[in-house]
């Protein structure tokens, strides 16, 4: 690869990432149909690493690129919503199994406390910083569960699917009356794994998944 070559591709991963940001922070909506000029606008980079980070948005399932009209981002259907969080329940549950097995219990005791930590101030009141903390937190589990997986085909997949839940989630407002149970159903997991019972693991991983479809008002088999 010439010189020439290699500063095009570290533009398009930068143009990417800038995208990337964009979506994460809900400047650009799940759902939103915008063209390639107000993109180059909005990330401050030329056309060609922008038409790359377009088409890289769309191999992960960000955003379609509709001919003549522009990138639509994902949006946020019962179909796709339902898939991205049943996608990320197939590997948590093989993780939650992993885990549990391995009784690992120094990684999960450190998540135990903090999720109690969470659900304890959620029960004194809830503000702005709190639901960022229950969110990061969130993750803190999900990515411990596919990282047990240990490997990078599926981390690869998850990674995908994290960013476009991440987008879909910028889709709706953070509910406040949802951190509690989040935070419950999150803890049955983790107490599952620490006794060591990778069948109840692995139901708390499913009863989560129906927990969170409730909270988007999507049933598990909707047709």
């Amino acid at each position: 690869m010439n010189d020439q070559s290699a500063r095009g591709m570290l533009l398009a991963d930068q143009s990417f990432q800038a995208f990337r940001d964009l979506l994460f922070r809900g400047e650009v909506r799940a759902g939103q149909l915008v063209s390639i000029s107000e993109l180059m606008e909005k990330t401050g980079f030329p056309l060609a690493p922008v038409r790359e980070a377009v088409k890289h948005a769309e191999s992960t399932g960000l955003v379609r690129i509709l001919p003549k009209r522009g990138v639509l981002i994902i949006e946020p259907t019962p179909d796709t919503v339902r898939s991205c969080f049943h996608l990320r329940c197939m590997l948590d549950q093989e993780g939650a199994r992993i885990l549990a097995a391995r009784l690992a219990e120094a990684p999960m005791q450190a998540l135990r406390e903090e999720h109690a930590a969470v659900r304890d101030q959620a029960l004194e009141g809830i503000t702005s910083e709190l639901q960022q903390w229950a969110m990061a937190v969130d993750w803190k589990l999900h990515r411990a569960l596919a990282g047990s997986l240990d490997n990078p085909l599926a981390a690869q997949v998850y990674a995908s699917n994290h960013d476009r839940i991440t987008v879909l989630q910028q889709s709706r407002r953070l509910l406040p009356e949802r951190i509690i149970p989040a935070m419950d159903e999150h803890l049955r997991i983790i107490d599952a794994v620490l006794a060591g019972r990778e069948e109840d693991a692995m139901r708390a991983v499913r009863a989560h998944l129906a927990g969170t479809l409730r909270w988007w008002g999507i049933g598990l088999s909707e047709a």
